[in-house]
């Protein structure tokens, strides 16, 4: 099984770019046309929050638009700049389960790997949050799956980065949610946005990784007390490949080509 993500689309309406510079839009565009393109293509692509950039139902028709085109599944699932009864409205069809006490959770288990989406939105919050309600319901949904191999796909990372701007907002219930993972020995990954980075990491045993943003990232300051500060780098992709039992491999890829100078003779 093939899974693509993408994740911190930031998606704007009207032509507006983010911090004046940044095409979220097309960026999308552009992303969505890579991964129809690859071959094989991947058999589902997760989305991991921070899907529009104001919670604006504009924002997302506007996102339904560009994913729609997609030449496979996808799935959702909310960031800290997301509205969740918005979100819901514009994509209905998204499987989201009825027992999840009003957040954004879910089960997929049409797939050989068992994807449970969850919901670390705090309205009104840049920081992420796992309420005892929250993780109750993975703690159930995991339960009931057994010893199949899952992934876990949720917007903020549960570990620390070493980047002190992201850190000094972490996400609360990190540690329940070690326990939990402790506990479930079929989670092979926890898959996360929220950073603009690509990162790797371990929690209660499993490991961690958050996927790149389609249009910008965070710059890479691991000197303690630097400030938040954007960077230019090329917007990226993640393919998660299940090469069966408990083996996934990750690819970082950047979704467009970069002109290379061909070296002078002589």
């Amino acid at each position: 099984m093939i899974i693509a993500q993408i994740s911190d689309l930031h998606v704007m309406r009207d032509g507006r770019r983010a911090y004046g510079v940044f095409d979220t839009r097309a960026c999308l565009a552009r992303a969505v046309d890579r991964l129809n393109a690859l071959v094989p293509r991947p058999d589902v692509v997760l989305v991991t929050g921070d899907l529009v950039d104001t919670g604006a139902a504009v924002e997302y028709e506007i996102l339904a638009g560009e994913l729609r085109r997609l030449a496979m599944p996808f799935r959702l699932i909310p960031g800290n700049h997301d509205a969740r009864d918005t979100l819901r409205a514009a994509f209905a069809e998204q499987p989201w389960a009825p027992d999840a006490d009003g957040f954004c959770h879910y089960v997929d288990d049409g797939w050989p790997v068992r994807l449970v989406a969850l919901d670390s939105l705090a309205t009104g919050e840049v920081a992420g949050l796992l309420c005892q309600r929250r993780l109750d319901w993975l703690a159930r949904t995991l339960a009931g799956g057994g010893e199949r191999p899952t992934l876990i796909m949720v917007h903020h990372p549960p570990f620390a980065t070493g980047i002190d701007h992201m850190d000094s907002l972490p996400m609360r219930g990190a540690d329940g949610l070690a326990a939990i993972l402790e506990r479930h020995r079929g989670v092979m990954r926890v898959v996360a946005g929220h950073v603009h980075r690509a990162i790797a990491a371990t929690l209660g045993g499993r490991s961690c990784t958050t996927c790149p943003s389609t249009a910008h990232h965070f710059a890479l300051d691991l000197e303690p007390g630097m400030p938040a500060r954007w960077t230019s780098e090329p917007p990226a992709f993640q393919i998660h490949r299940h090469l069966g039992g408990d083996r996934l491999v990750t690819h970082t890829a950047t979704i467009d080509a970069f002109a290379a100078t061909p070296a002078k003779s002589g």
